[in-house]
């Protein structure tokens, strides 16, 4: 899309890789962050306290343009991540976490875009969905580009992109984006956001009133496993469905505050509905359940739902027996 992008005036881009106790997919994604083709980057590792130090590592790239960060203790996940965008010195960011890969044109393909169009936050493509031995899933990569939109999206520039954002979830800052960084408050985003700060992210790029350029390519290669958070939320974890949850509550609630996006308040508060019947669901399974009837009730005052009534009465009775929902 975009020609004669000047390679020797490339713009600094800043890879943010937080990482935590995953050696192995933390050498595969440096391996694919220091292939670019694009190559003026920093690529700042932040690590959260791993049981084993991943310095090492790190020193084999012997690249100096790895910015390595380790933490005393462990910060958890959020502040981990948010003080790795921080450190950050690039015109640009992008999110390579620690099991995800990038394939070598990702910034090369995405970078130019954003430097053509000053009017533009982001720059994002669709992606391949791979398993935990890194091979490729197809059948769930297809899934994924239909169920998100990106396989009817087609190239170019979009301008609002709240809709494709936030509703559709085309966007995913966390793994197929590249960000100008002055687009967001880096300081603002609330520890709340949790494991959904990728949400709230696009949230504040979309609310920055710029644009979004989307690439159809497959660019970056996401990974699914044990640990992934999207597999821990789907109930395998209570714990980690719970966190994500609330997580999720927080941001729908902040974007039905905002004025600026009045004309998708429908669908914000269907998600926080359901999100909240979710929660309900986490929390009665690991037997809170006064907590989790307070849930059931504000997700009915929102719509009624033949899951959140069931959900409802089930959690009068046994806790043993409501913990199997």
């Amino acid at each position: 899309m975009v020609e004669n992008f000047n390679k020797s005036q490339q713009p600094l881009v800043s890879v943010i890789t937080p990482t935590y106790n995953r050696p192995e997919y933390l050498k595969a994604a440096l391996t694919s962050a220091i292939r670019q083709t694009y190559r003026n980057i920093e690529i700042i590792v932040s690590d959260n306290c791993s049981p084993e130090n991943p310095l090492p590592i790190v020193e084999s790239f012997q690249d100096p343009r790895i910015r390595f960060f380790r933490n005393s203790t462990n910060l958890g996940m959020f502040a981990n991540t948010m003080n790795a965008f921080k450190k950050a010195r690039g015109k640009y960011v992008a999110s390579l976490l620690d099991d995800d890969m990038w394939e070598e044109d990702f910034l090369e393909k995405l970078v130019p875009p954003l430097e053509a169009h000053p009017n533009l936050a982001l720059a994002f493509c669709d992606h391949y969905i791979i398993r935990g031995d890194g091979t490729i899933d197809d059948a769930a990569t297809e899934q994924c580009s239909r169920y998100y939109k990106r396989a009817s999206l087609k190239e170019g520039i979009y301008e609002p992109f709240s809709k494709l954002s936030l509703v559709d979830r085309s966007v995913s800052t966390a793994t197929a984006a590249v960000i100008r960084r002055d687009v967001v408050d880096w300081d603002s985003i609330p520890p709340e956001v949790g494991g959904s700060w990728d949400i709230y992210l696009n949230y504040l790029c979309c609310r920055s009133g710029l644009g979004a350029y989307y690439s159809p390519a497959k660019l970056t290669r996401y990974r699914e496993h044990e640990q992934t958070d999207t597999m821990l939320s789907g109930g395998r974890n209570c714990q980690a469905k719970i966190r994500k949850a609330k997580a999720d509550i927080f941001c729908y609630e902040r974007f039905m505050e905002d004025d600026r996006l009045k004309e998708l308040q429908p669908y914000f508060q269907q998600q926080w509905g359901h999100i909240s019947t979710t929660l309900g669901i986490g929390l009665m399974r690991s037997q809170q359940l006064k907590e989790a009837r307070s849930y059931f009730w504000r997700s009915l005052h929102q719509k009624l739902s033949l899951r959140t009534v069931a959900a409802l009465m089930l959690s009068f009775t046994n806790p043993k027996i409501a913990a199997k929902f």
